[in-house]
């Protein structure tokens, strides 16, 4: 058996444990890419399985598709991520990650004090609307569109 340096679409997705689908929803994001051959089939090179592993992590791990992108615009196309080009991609998450997680924290050990009611004025809300700062507005529920409040 022969071991080529392309694999078909479909190929590339049982490889990589997806979907048709979703190799070409990253294609149509430019997270990857593909060319084609002389009978006009789109072709992946092998090295595309890692890039699809990057991809799904960081897609577990909350980073936006943009974000992945921008990262992944760093490695040329025919290149195979290597270990010191996934160290400085997860390093470049890794504040965003430890953020979230501050922010779960403070959801999970402020939970108790919210009712779910959605009025968001209570002046004991911890979790969207600490010492009333929506509530100085107007009465009423209200829906906070800026930063995250801190409490």
């Amino acid at each position: 058996m022969t071991l080529t340096k392309e694999l078909s679409v479909g190929e590339v997705a049982s490889r990589a444990g997806v979907a048709v689908s979703t190799i070409h929803f990253y294609e149509s994001k430019g997270l990857i890419s593909s060319y084609r051959d002389s009978a006009n089939h789109r072709r992946f090179h092998r090295d595309i399985l890692r890039k699809i592993s990057v991809i799904r992590i960081a897609q577990q791990a909350g980073i936006q598709l943009r974000e992945i992108k921008e990262a992944l615009s760093t490695i040329p196309n025919d290149k195979t991520v290597s270990v010191k080009d996934w160290e400085r991609l997860s390093s470049s998450w890794r504040q965003q990650l430890n953020d979230r997680i501050n922010q779960l924290t403070d959801l999970r050990d402020n939970l108790d004090t919210c009712i779910g009611c959605g009025c968001l004025s209570m002046k004991n809300c911890k979790l969207a609307n600490p010492n009333d700062i929506l509530g100085k507005d107007s009465p009423g529920p209200h829906i906070y569109h800026g930063e995250p409040l801190a409490g």
